[in-house]
């Protein structure tokens, strides 16, 4: 037996109605489709970290000079 609130047991029983179909067989779609889909593992999420390629920073660009590389950021391109 399932149990719902009043309110939501009315907006279902007349949405299955609407949809040609008893509200056991909206629920059984319902609860088939929610449980089909693949559920995503909880905890840890997999980090996806870019790369590039290259010989290292640009010309003129000095890490050790952070201002170098807030000028180069400003630069028109």
């Amino acid at each position: 037996m399932i149990v719902l609130e009043d309110s939501l047991h009315r907006e279902a029983k007349a949405y299955a109605a609407r949809q040609g179909t008893t509200l056991a067989g909206l629920i059984e779609e319902s609860l088939r489709a929610r449980l089909s889909r693949k559920e995503k593992p909880k905890g840890k999420r997999k980090i996806r970290l870019s790369t590039f390629r290259g010989d290292g920073l640009q010309p003129g660009i000095s890490l050790d000079q952070i201002a170098s590389v807030y000028d180069r950021m400003e630069e028109p391109e």
